[in-house]
């Protein structure tokens, strides 16, 4: 009996023996794998690389560069003047200015080319929407919302999904644009009849179909999918993309999201606005270049920034996945490439973010790719195949 308690103890003691001449070689095996990916720090704490070092051509780069400057904006006039007449009657402020045409191309996790003012703090119109469906997924991880193909009406009560036709509603519905969502949402109604109203975004009348039958790239809804997602929170989505995206990317503090001077409801007691997902009416996302190149590299790296899961990996496939054929080739409030029509340079798995003024966040996962592009005349892939061209097989 001794005997075998004298094995027994030789082996146990050989096995931790093992281990522990085992365990320093995974543990730098794993902390080697981790430095392999790298983060920006704070704010403009952002290294920077010459082309050659991530493999890419410079002289193919700063062709593309200069070619891309070359391409300012002719929608949105420097000062907002011709809003009113793009877009219909303002619910909130703008600027009295905007940048200048300018970006930034982010490869590897490094900046390797910045062109114009990417410190400027600009609206950023219908990227967003982008911001609005993270929010959406973080509501979804948490458990907030059972099932994206729910009804909204399940988990909002305030009336705006009571009718027979809007209680068919779900958050997916919401999020590929496909809500056919009917009402009024800070003075403005689905149906965009109006000139006043809709300026030249005016439409002729149409048959309000069921939801998830058709696609309607429509703001009243998209106001009114940002409304619902507040009442679930309830506390002010800026501070919800604040607390669990922004602080922990390493963001500005310059970015701010402008609420309508209508657009503010009570919810437990306390006054909150409610934001909308673009600038089509005035206020939204205002950000500089460089805030939304984090937020694109965020979704690049799968939803993970150093070592926190900010958005989980099922929900930035989800998010950028084709989904049918009802409507373009969309994710969930992101632009797809899926059959190489948006970019046909590009790789079928790259992705948008995009707005008016030809606001642009695309991410390419497949050459480790950000390019944030904004105020330009430009189709994307203009600059996308330039860019490509510079990467070295």
């Amino acid at each position: 009996m001794k005997f075998r308690n004298h094995l027994y103890l030789l082996f146990i003691l050989a096995l931790v023996s093992c281990t522990e001449r085992q365990t320093p070689a995974t543990t730098n095996s794993a902390e080697s794998a981790a430095t392999k990916v790298y983060y920006p720090g704070k704010d403009n704490n952002w290294q920077e690389k010459k082309p050659a070092e991530v493999g890419m051509d410079a002289a193919l780069l700063q062709q593309a560069v200069e070619w891309a400057k070359t391409q300012e904006t002719t929608q949105i006039e420097k000062d907002f003047s011709t809003q009113r007449e793009i877009f219909g009657e303002p619910l909130g402020p703008l600027p009295a200015t905007r940048a200048n045409t300018n970006g930034i191309i982010i490869k590897d996790g490094y900046i390797v080319a910045e062109w114009g003012d990417t410190k400027a703090v600009d609206p950023t119109y219908s990227v967003a929407k982008s911001f609005l469906s993270t929010i959406l997924g973080l509501t979804i991880d948490r458990g907030m919302v059972q099932s994206i193909n729910d009804p909204v009406g399940k988990y909002v009560k305030d009336g705006g999904y009571d009718s027979e036709h809007n209680s068919k509603v779900t958050w997916e519905h919401h999020a590929r644009q496909t809500s056919e969502w009917q009402g009024e949402m800070w003075g403005k109604k689905d149906d965009f009849i109006g000139k006043e109203a809709f300026g030249r975004g005016e439409r002729k009348p149409r048959e309000l179909q069921e939801p998830g039958s058709y696609y309607e790239y429509n703001d009243t809804r998209i106001n009114r999918f940002a409304l619902s997602l507040l009442r679930l929170w309830e506390k002010p989505l800026p501070e919800v993309l604040e607390d669990e995206i922004m602080d922990p990317i390493d963001a500005s503090e310059t970015w701010k999201w402008v609420p309508y001077r209508n657009s503010i409801v009570e919810i437990k007691g306390r006054q909150m606005p409610s934001v909308s997902g673009g600038t089509r009416w005035g206020g939204g996302l205002w950000i500089n270049t460089r805030d939304e190149a984090r937020f694109g590299y965020l979704f690049l790296r799968n939803g993970r920034w150093k070592d926190k899961q900010l958005i989980s990996e099922k929900w930035v496939k989800e998010a950028t996945t084709s989904r049918g054929a009802v409507g373009p080739d969309y994710g969930y409030l992101w632009w797809l490439n899926t059959e190489g029509k948006a970019w046909p340079d590009a790789p079928t798995t790259s992705y948008a973010a995009l707005g008016a003024g030809q606001n642009t966040v695309w991410v390419d996962p497949e050459h480790d790719i950000v390019i944030v592009w904004r105020w330009h005349n430009g189709n994307p892939n203009e600059l996308i195949k330039r860019v490509l061209a510079a990467v070295k097989g």
